[in-house]
This record gives C-alpha cells, sequence and structure tokens, in this order.
C-alpha cells in the first residue's frame, strides 16, 4: 500500500472512529521458515507464503486503533495450537487463539481439556464441509456439548455459508456460541435459513467477507455494499455482528485501511453505540475474551 492510498482511506473514516476500540476477530500467524514448514499457505501463493507474526500487523494496525485481535488456526496440526499460544506469551496483542480440534475423533476430548487450560484457547474452528457431514454422528455431537460445557466457541468457515447446518447444531446444542466466518460472503445464500438464525441468540456473523472484486477493481465506497451488509443487520442485528479482518488473506482484495474503512463508514450510520458492539462489545461476549 502507498502513502496516497493510506491517507485516502483514513481521511475516509467517519469522524468518531479515531476514539474508536477496535479488536480484530479474525488474524492468521505462521511461520514458513519453521523447520516443520507449514500445511498452509501453499509456496506458490506469492502474496501468502511468507512469515506473518504479530510485530508486522501491530504495526500495520495500531496507526487505525486496533487493540488486539484474535488468532484464527491456520493448520489442522495438533502442535500448532500450542504454537500460537506460546507466540500469544510473547506478544499481548493476541487476545484470544480459536485452535484447530478434530470433533467426533477419538483423544478430542483429551486434547480439549489440555488447551482449555490455557486462558487464550477460545475455542475451535470447523469447515462447513465437516460440520454438515457430522452432524448426524453422535460422537460430534457430544464433543461439541464438551465444547459448549467448556464455555468455549464453535467458529464455521464455509464457502457458501452452512446457513441451515448452523441453525441445526445451535438447536441440538443450544448453549454453544456459534461464530459464522467471513460474512457477507458474495457467494449465493440461502436466504430463508439467514433470515432463520435470527431467532438463534446465540449464532453470530463475523464481518469480514464484504470487499469484493468487481470488473478488476475493488469498490471501497461503503454504499456498494450496503445492500448486503443491511442483509446481515436484519438476520443478526447489532448485538451479534463482529469486526474482522481476515488479515493477511485479505491482502489479496485490499490494504487493510480500506478493509476496515468500509465497515466503519457504514456503522458510522448506525450510531456509536452500534459501532462499539460491532467492533469491540459484542466480540466479549461472542468470545468470553479473558480480561
Amino acid at each position: 500500500m502507498d502513502r496516497r492510498t493510506f491517507l485516502g482511506t483514513a481521511a475516509a473514516l467517519p469522524a468518531f472512529a479515531g476514539g474508536q476500540r477496535i479488536l480484530d476477530t479474525h488474524t492468521h500467524f505462521y511461520d514458513p521458515s519453521r523447520a516443520q514448514g507449514v500445511p498452509w499457505p501453499p509456496k506458490d501463493n506469492q502474496t501468502l507464503y511468507r512469515t506473518v507474526l504479530p510485530p508486522e500487523f501491530q504495526k500495520l494496525t495500531a496507526p487505525l486503533g486496533v487493540e488486539g485481535t484474535i488468532v484464527v488456526e491456520a493448520s489442522p496440526w495438533l502442535e500448532d495450537n500450542q504454537w500460537i499460544l506460546d507466540l500469544a506469551q510473547d506478544h499481548p496483542v493476541i487476545r484470544g487463539f480459536v485452535g484447530h480440534l478434530d470433533p467426533g475423533r477419538p483423544g478430542f476430548a483429551a486434547n480439549l481439556e489440555r488447551f482449555r487450560k490455557h486462558r487464550l484457547f477460545l475455542g475451535i474452528r470447523l469447515g462447513g464441509a465437516v460440520l454438515a457431514k457430522e452432524l448426524g454422528n453422535p460422537a460430534f455431537l457430544e464433543d461439541m456439548k464438551r465444547l459448549a460445557g467448556a464455555n468455549l466457541e464453535l467458529d464455521v468457515l464455509g464457502g457458501r455459508a452452512p446457513f441451515a447446518d448452523t441453525a441445526r447444531l445451535s438447536d441440538r446444542v443450544p448453549g454453544l456460541r456459534i461464530v459464522l466466518n467471513h460474512l457477507p460472503n458474495d457467494a449465493p445464500k440461502d436466504g430463508v435459513a439467514l433470515a432463520a438464525l435470527n431467532s438463534r441468540p446465540n449464532v453470530y456473523a463475523k464481518v469480514s467477507g464484504v470487499l469484493r472484486r468487481v470488473d478488476e477493481r475493488v469498490p471501497v465506497d461503503a454504499a456498494f455494499y450496503r445492500e448486503s451488509l443491511d442483509e446481515l443487520w436484519a438476520a443478526f442485528g447489532e448485538d451479534r455482528l463482529v469486526y474482522a479482518s481476515n488479515w493477511p488473506v485479505s491482502d489479496l482484495i485490499a490494504p487493510y485501511p480500506q478493509i476496515l474503512g468500509v465497515v466503519q463508514s457504514y456503522f458510522a450510520a448506525r450510531g456509536p453505540a452500534a459501532a462499539d458492539k460491532f467492533f469491540w462489545k459484542n466480540a466479549q461476549t461472542a468470545y468470553r475474551i479473558p480480561s
């Protein structure tokens, strides 16, 4: 990002943004230079395949008012859960971690017991395809109950957001907090299933998939995205939407200040109280972030 882009984006931010507390609930940290390497991202991705660690994130986002982040798993390797938790010990900008475990499989209960002891271990993430496949598995549902019983949450990732499956899981394990990733997502949606989530108070939407490429450009005017954001507002309201960037993956679409600036402009129109919930307070409720 060049200086002109940064200044242009900063100038477009709403007036109250300077005093807004911001917690980014979705970032990834990894280091391909480790002896074991990394399972993701792929080596042929020239933008993402590099060392990405907290100091870079802090340098990029602190001038924008971002106070901390929740890291989300980027690896299926069990010990990479510990790698992130160890990283957090030296970098207080990490306010929590959503890890990777395999519910419905042997060893889940023991692994959950191991990692839940760390105050920053807030939950786990599953792919939408896994959720759809495992919903009929009694062992999977028992492990979801274990997760809820430990006061931990579940992030759900899906290309086409798995609204109906999320609703089913919420009904079967009503005490489980669920955070849907990367919405509004420009893939086709099941509007009826999305609207049904309005009555599931423990289901939250992570707004980290707003900007998109259209005709070789990425619009940065919040008005362009108002319809899809209004759809989320109607389904989840001001109490169940949380801010996230998906950095550094977001760099594939736009620089961080533009990712942040679009949603800041949208929530400026909703008022400071709604913005405070979106950028800070709702994340505290969804993730139970420790003080």
